[in-house]
């Protein structure tokens, strides 16, 4: 055993130094590789991204109410007195004056350019109450100051301030035949909320001829576990025809159809690239080997057995590609890490501002992508280096 281990060693090392006299295949290999996990990395570091942008990050007790059958804040629709019944319900957590925490909101879409290209995007405008700071406990304001009530003023969510022209703070922008003032810029613990337009629902309302109609209740629970309670009689309130769910459940189904695509698209052209870049490996271990035909019969003839040289053969293979995973996975992490995009929510036709996001277990599942093109690559090449008749490759010399 010692032995045969001390020849996998013996001949994987004396691999290892003849890569330099065959640099220029070696390096196109590992470029090649590079490439399949940068694109790798880059494209599923965006599905990534805006599946964190969709996620909130803060307390996990905020529900939300829509109406029955909706798949979006866009298709539901609720009357006040909807709203005052939701509010009635048990589990909501209340003041110490017995108010419940809870904040009917409205929902639109408005059309503000982009920064990046001057284009025209659809963004979230949300009309909300004073509550709405309340039930979420971890909105903040980060700039200026918040809306007052009955004004034509706006607070703009970090990430549409970042991704939209107009949205600082003084500025003004034109919405719906009105002129409304950003006043500040707010964080809300990630989620979509970050990527929307805050103002007055009582002045959102007549602006879009929604007079005493909203879309939506979002309810701060006494705790994460009373979401059965507070669903169940609200599913069972025959006044009612609503559905309720946390928050975070919510902002994950809303992700799952892009999230979906995005890595398809990413494994289907990771997948293509990967095919070139296994043959760009086959081609360098068999040149490899059919130059060192004379060593490897050598070694044979010298007594190192054929499992040997395979394994030294396959692990050269497996070399390059751990080398050339590892360049592409840092490329792509110091150039995408971070950057800042948007993209259109299909399931609510709104933009969503987010950044690339490269997650350790991403960079690992690409080296992961790599090694597995370096042991296919080196693995046939292998095979014939073994089975090289020693008399015919030692006639070679």
């Amino acid at each position: 055993m010692m032995n045969w281990l001390s020849q996998i060693v013996s001949v994987s090392l004396f691999s290892l130094r003849t890569i330099p006299a065959r640099k220029g295949a070696a390096i196109t290999t590992a470029i090649g590789i590079a490439g399949v996990v940068a694109v790798f990395v880059g494209v599923l570091s965006i599905a990534e991204g805006f599946r964190a942008a969709m996620t909130v990050s803060g307390p996990q007790d905020v529900a939300i109410v829509l109406r029955a059958g909706a798949d979006s804040e866009m298709t539901s629709g609720l009357t006040r007195e909807e709203t005052r019944l939701i509010a009635d319900a048990p589990g909501i957590a209340r003041t110490p004056e017995g108010a419940p925490f809870t904040s009917s909101e409205l929902f639109v879409m408005v059309n503000l350019p982009k920064r990046s290209t001057g284009t025209d995007a659809n963004v979230p405008m949300r009309g909300v109450g004073k509550e709405a700071m309340a039930v979420r406990s971890d909105f903040k304001i980060l700039e200026g100051r918040n809306i007052e009530l009955g004004k034509n003023e706006v607070i703009a969510g970090i990430g549409a301030a970042r991704s939209f022209a107009g949205l600082d703070v003084g500025k003004k922008i034109h919405i719906g035949m009105i002129d409304w003032e950003v006043v500040g810029i707010f964080s809300g613990g990630g989620g979509s909320a970050e990527s929307e337009i805050w103002t007055d629902s009582a002045v959102l309302q007549p602006a879009y001829n929604r007079q005493e109609g909203f879309q939506s209740v979002y309810a701060k629970l006494i705790s994460p576990q009373d979401i059965d309670q507070f669903r169940g009689a609200l599913e069972s309130n025959p006044q009612l025809k609503v559905k309720a769910m946390l928050q975070s459940e919510w902002l994950s189904e809303q992700s799952t159809m892009l999230t979906g695509f995005i890595q398809g698209i990413g494994y289907f052209i990771t997948g293509l690239m990967a095919l070139g870049a296994l043959f760009g490996a086959l081609n360098t271990m068999y040149s490899a080997v059919a130059a060192r035909t004379r060593e490897i019969a050598t070694l044979r003839a010298l007594g190192f057995g054929a499992s040997p040289i395979v394994l030294s053969v396959m692990f050269e293979s497996l070399v390059l590609s751990l080398a050339g995973g590892a360049a592409g996975a840092a490329a792509a992490y110091f150039t995408l890490n971070g950057y800042q995009a948007s993209t259109i929510n299909w399931q609510s036709f709104s933009q969503i501002a987010f950044a690339f996001t490269v997650t350790p277990a991403l960079l690992a599942n690409a080296i992961l992508w790599a090694a597995v093109i370096g042991v296919l690559g080196g693995l046939f090449p292998a095979i014939r280096a073994a089975r090289l008749p020693i008399a015919t490759a030692l006639r070679e010399i």
